[in-house]
C-alpha cells in the first residue's frame, strides 16, 4: 500500500461518517435556503437543478400536511404548492402513456366525428388535469381551440389551477375553462348552454338495464391523467362519469398500478392480459414506494374502472426508464351499448350476423327479445351470444368485443390452453395459396357466404375483391387473426403510401404513431395489445413483417444453405432475371444443386420438427406424402431413382414442387409467393392482388369489409354454430390432410360441412396427396369431387405448386341431422398442432 508520506496519518471511518454528515448538511441547507426564496422570475422559470431538487424535496422529504382543515384539497396543497412551476419539467419521464391515451382518444374521437352531422358540441372534461398540460399536448393530434367546443380542466389543487390558467391564457384558447372543484361535484349543466329547457347530464342510476345516460349533450371526452391513484374516494368519482359521459362518449385513463394475473384471469371483459400481471417483489415495493406520496396503486381503482365502463382498448406497459414501473392505457365507453335501449337487442344482432340467422325487429323488440334470450337454449347461439348474456345476467360490462367500432372480431377465451399453445406467434406471415387460381375456381358472386380459414388473411382480402355477402375467417391461432385485422385496419384507415410500406415492404419507420393515431379505431383491443407490443417488427432495420412468424425458419435455412454453398449472389441474380430462359439458366446451374442436395435433404427438410416449425407441416400431412412417394414411379417404377425412405419422399417433393414453379413461372414478374420468400419483400411489379392501388381503392371504402367476420376457434366449432344451409363456399386449405385416418374426426367435420352448405354448396381443398384418402369420406356424406390440378411429374398447377392435388367437392344430397357423438368427435390435432 503506498503511504500518505511524513506524519500524515488516514482518517478514521468515524471522522468520514462525519465529514459526509457536514456535508449533507450544507447541501440540504442550500438547497433549502434556495427552495424558499421568493423570487418570482425563478419560480416561473427554474433551472434544472431547482427544478430536479423542488421534486425531490416535495416528493420524499417535505411532511405531508394541511393547515388546520385537514382536508384532502388542504393535502393536496401541501404537495403540490412549491413544486407547481415546475411540475411539467420534472414529470416528463415520470409519468409515462400520456401522449399515447391522447392520440388513442383523439383517434377514437375523429373516427365518431366522420358520422356526426356536425350539431352536436363536442366536450372534453378533464379530470385531475393540473397544469394542463394533457389539454395543450392534445393539440398534436387535433385542433383543441376547433375541435372542441368547451374544454373544462377540473383539479382541486388551486396551485396547479393557476399555472393551467396561465397556459391556457398564452395559447389564447378561449374555449377550455379551469375549474378548481372537487371532482366529485363537477356538473356540465353548470357551465354547458342547456337547449329545449332540459338539463345536459343527469344523475348516475345504478341500475344497469334501467340506466339512462344523457339524452343529448354531455362530454364526448373525459380523461384523467395519473389522477385516479390519487383521489382517496375513487368509488363516487368514477361513478360520477357515467354522468357526464355522452351516450357515444370516450372515457380515456392512464395511471400506474399493481396487480397478479390471478385477479383477472377468470374476466373476459378487460380487453386482454398482455403484460397485466405483475409479479410479487413489483406489487409490494412499488406499492410501498408510491405509497410515500399517496398514490394509491391497490387494483381496486382499475378494477371498479373496468367493471362501471364497457372497455374499448387496453394496454399494460412498464416505464423502464425508472425502473419498469408498471403503467396502463385505457379507454373505455358507456357500460350500456348505447346504440340499442336494451342490451339484449346489439348482443342478438351480432350473434344473427356470426351464426348466419336472420335478425328480426319487430316493433315491440324489446319484450321480443327478452322472450328469445329465455328460449335460447334450443337455438343456435355463437360463443360471442353465450358469453353476453353470462355478463348481462351477472350485471358485468360485455366482453370488449362488443364495444368495437366494429363487429368483425367475435369473442373468443385467449386463456384456454387451444390458444396459448401458439406462444403469441403466427407460423404464416403470408398466405401459400395462390388467389389467381382460387378466383378461377370459385367465380365468387355477391350473394355467397364464403368460410375460409385466415392464414396471413391474404387469401380473405382476394375474396372481398369479389364482393360476397360475408367471408368467415376462421383460424385456431389468436394471432393468425390478429394479422388479418390489421391490413383491415390498414385499408380502413391508411393511404396507400403507408399501407404499402407496411404489408408491401414488411416495414414502416412510424409503424407504432400510425398504429395508435390511425388504425387503434379499427382494432380490437386483443389485436391493439399484441401490434402495440409487437410494433418492432416494421420498425426494426433488417427482417421486416416477412421474417417473422413460424415459417421466417425455413426462410432463414434456405439463406444459410445459400450463403454455405456460396450461391447469394445467384439468388440476386435469380430476381434480376429479366426472363424465364435467363432464370431457368440460373436455377439449374447455380441454385438447384445446392437447395436440392440429398445432404440438405436427408439433415435438415426432412426432420419432423423443421416440417412443422418452419413449413407448418403436422405428421398426418407427412404421412399423406409419405404414402404417395412409396407407390410413386421414383421408387416403383421401371426406372426407380429412389429409396422408400422419409428423406427421399421429401426430397421428391421438394423436386416435384419447386423444378416445375421454376420452369413455368416468372418469379421477378409473376410470383409473389416466391419472391417474398427469396427477397423478404414484394415489388411494386409483383404482389398478391391486394396490393394493388385499384385493390386499396376499392377495400378502403366504408362498408367494405361489412360482411367480414373472424372467428378464433376450430373450424368443426364455427360450423356447428352456423345456420344449416347456408354456407356456399368453404376453402379449408389443405387442413384435412391434418385429420388421423383413423379417427372419426374427418368423417365428423365432412358431416358438419354438409350441413352448413346449401344443396350446391361447394369445399375447395388443396392435398399433398395425388389422391387423398378423405375424398370417399366426402362421397359418403353427401359430395361430389372433382379435380381442378394434379401435380403430375413435371407438371405445375399453379404458381405456389406446393400441393400435390386441388380439389372441389360439391354438395349434393342433405345427411340426417348429426347425432351428439357426431358433433363430439373433434380430432385431438385440430384443438392441438403437437407433433
Amino acid at each position: 500500500m503506498a503511504s500518505l508520506g511524513g506524519n500524515i496519518l488516514p482518517p478514521d471511518p468515524h471522522t468520514k461518517i462525519y465529514l459526509v454528515g457536514i456535508a449533507v448538511v450544507l447541501v440540504v441547507g442550500i438547497c433549502y435556503s434556495t427552495l424558499l426564496s421568493k423570487n418570482p422570475k425563478d419560480s416561473e422559470n427554474p433551472t434544472l437543478i431547482r427544478s430536479l431538487w423542488l421534486f425531490f424535496y416535495s416528493c420524499f422529504l417535505k411532511p405531508h400536511d394541511g393547515d388546520s382543515h385537514g382536508n384532502q384539497q388542504d393535502a393536496l396543497e401541501s404537495f403540490y404548492k412549491k413544486q407547481a412551476g415546475v411540475y411539467d419539467a420534472t414529470r416528463k419521464a415520470l409519468l409515462k402513456g400520456r401522449e399515447d391515451m391522447l392520440a388513442l382518444a383523439a383517434a377514437q374521437l375523429a373516427f365518431k366525428a366522420k358520422n356526426d352531422d356536425g350539431k352536436k358540441r363536442r366536450v372534453w372534461v378533464d379530470v385531475g388535469g393540473g397544469t394542463g398540460w394533457n389539454i395543450e399536448a392534445m393539440s398534436n393530434f387535433v385542433d383543441v381551440a376547433q375541435f372542441f367546443d368547451s374544454v373544462y380542466l377540473v383539479d382541486f389543487s388551486p396551485s396547479l389551477c393557476e399555472v393551467a390558467r396561465k397556459r391556457f391564457e398564452r395559447l389564447g384558447w378561449n374555449n377550455v375553462k379551469v375549474i378548481c372543484e372537487d371532482a366529485r361535484k363537477f356538473r356540465l349543466e353548470d357551465y354547458e348552454p342547456v337547449s329545449q329547457g332540459r338539463r345536459v347530464s343527469g344523475s348516475p342510476n345504478r341500475g344497469y338495464f334501467s340506466q339512462e345516460g344523457p339524452s343529448h349533450g354531455g362530454a364526448n371526452l373525459i380523461t384523467m391523467s395519473y389522477s385516479l391513484s390519487m383521489i382517496p374516494d375513487y368509488y363516487s368519482v368514477i361513478d360520477s362519469l357515467s354522468s357526464l359521459l355522452a351516450p357515444n362518449g370516450i372515457v380515456g385513463v392512464v395511471d400506474f398500478y399493481v396487480q397478479s394475473q390471478v385477479d383477472v384471469n377468470f374476466r373476459n371483459y378487460t380487453g386482454g392480459l398482455v403484460n397485466r400481471h405483475v409479479n410479487f417483489f413489483g406489487r409490494t415495493f412499488w406499492r410501498a414506494w408510491f405509497d410515500i406520496d399517496r398514490v394509491g396503486l391497490e387494483p381496486g381503482r382499475r378494477d371498479y374502472l373496468e367493471y362501471r365502463f364497457g372497455t374499448v382498448l387496453n394496454v399494460n406497459t412498464r416505464n423502464y426508464v425508472l425502473g419498469a414501473i408498471p403503467y396502463y392505457v385505457w379507454l373505455g365507453t358507456h357500460k350500456q351499448l348505447s346504440s340499442s335501449s336494451l342490451p339484449h337487442e346489439i348482443v342478438e344482432k351480432v350473434d344473427a350476423l356470426v351464426t348466419e340467422s336472420p335478425y328480426l325487429h319487430p316493433a315491440n323488440h324489446s319484450s321480443a327479445l327478452s322472450r328469445a334470450v329465455e328460449k335460447a337454449a334450443p337455438e343456435i347461439r355463437s360463443k360471442a351470444f353465450d358469453a353476453a348474456i353470462v355478463n348481462l345476467s351477472s350485471n358485468l360490462p360485455l366482453p370488449s368485443f362488443f364495444y368495437q367500432n366494429h363487429h368483425y372480431r367475435i369473442y373468443y377465451d385467449d386463456q384456454l390452453k387451444k390458444h396459448t399453445q401458439f406462444n403469441d406467434e403466427y407460423i404464416y406471415a403470408f398466405t401459400w395459396e395462390d388467389t389467381r387460381v382460387d378466383e378461377r375456381i370459385l367465380k365468387l358472386k355477391s350473394d355467397d357466404v364464403v368460410l375460409a380459414i385466415t392464414s396471413a388473411g391474404d387469401n380473405l382480402l382476394s375474396y372481398a375483391l369479389q364482393s360476397p355477402a360475408r367471408i368467415h375467417a376462421v383460424d385456431l391461432n389468436p394471432t393468425q387473426n390478429h394479422l388479418l385485422e390489421l391490413k383491415v385496419a390498414g385499408f380502413s384507415s391508411l393511404p396507400y403510401e403507408d399501407f404499402w410500406k407496411i404489408f408491401g415492404e414488411g416495414k414502416h419507420p412510424n409503424f407504432r404513431s400510425l398504429l395508435i393515431s390511425k388504425m387503434s379505431p379499427h382494432l380490437s383491443s386483443r389485436a391493439f395489445q399484441y401490434w402495440l407490443n409487437n410494433h418492432q417488427i416494421f420498425t426494426k432495420s433488417k427482417g421486416g413483417l416477412y421474417d417473422t412468424g413460424g415459417s421466417k425458419h425455413g426462410i432463414r435455412i434456405f439463406r444459410w444453405i445459400s450463403r454455405v454453398f456460396g450461391c447469394r449472389a445467384a439468388v440476386k441474380q435469380l430476381l434480376a432475371a429479366k426472363t424465364l430462359n435467363e432464370q431457368r439458366e440460373i436455377w439449374r446451374g447455380k441454385i438447384r444443386p445446392a437447395l436440392l442436395s440429398r445432404l440438405v435433404s436427408k439433415f435438415v427438410v426432412s426432420q419432423e420438427s423443421f416440417l412443422w416449425t418452419a413449413l407448418g407441416v403436422p405428421k398426418n400431412q407427412l404421412a399423406v406424402i409419405e404414402e404417395d412417394h412409396a407407390v410413386s414411379d421414383a421408387v416403383c417404377g421401371p426406372e426407380a431413382r429412389a429409396k422408400n425412405t422419409r428423406s427421399h419422399a421429401i426430397w421428391e417433393y421438394m423436386v416435384n414442387t419447386l423444378d416445375p414453379m421454376v420452369e413455368s413461372t416468372h418469379i421477378a414478374a409473376d410470383n409473389p409467393y416466391y419472391l417474398v420468400t427469396l427477397d423478404g419483400q414484394f415489388s411494386q411489379r409483383c404482389h398478391p392482388d391486394y396490393l394493388s392501388p385499384q385493390a386499396h381503392a376499392r377495400l378502403s371504402r366504408p362498408g367494405a369489409f361489412d360482411g367480414l367476420r373472424i372467428h378464433t376457434d376450430e373450424i368443426d366449432e364455427v360450423l356447428a354454430r352456423i345456420a344449416p344451409g347456408t354456407l356456399t363456399v368453404a376453402v379449408v386449405m389443405d387442413s384435412m390432410d391434418w385429420f388421423d385416418p383413423g379417427s372419426g374426426a374427418a368423417a365428423a367435420q365432412i358431416a358438419k360441412l354438409n350441413r352448413a352448405l346449401c344443396t350446391g354448396g361447394r369445399v375447395l381443398l388443396r392435398s399433398a396427396g395425388l389422391k387423398p384418402w378423405y375424398l370417399a369420406e366426402f362421397a359418403r356424406h353427401g359430395f361430389v369431387a372433382k379435380c381442378h390440378g394434379a401435380r403430375t411429374e413435371g407438371k405445375c398447377i399453379d404458381r405456389v405448386n406446393m400441393y400435390a392435388s386441388c380439389w372441389v367437392c360439391t354438395k349434393r344430397e342433405n345427411l340426417a341431422p348429426p347425432t351428439p357423438e357426431m358433433d363430439s368427435m373433434v380430432g385431438p390435432e385440430i384443438s392441438s398442432l403437437q407433433i
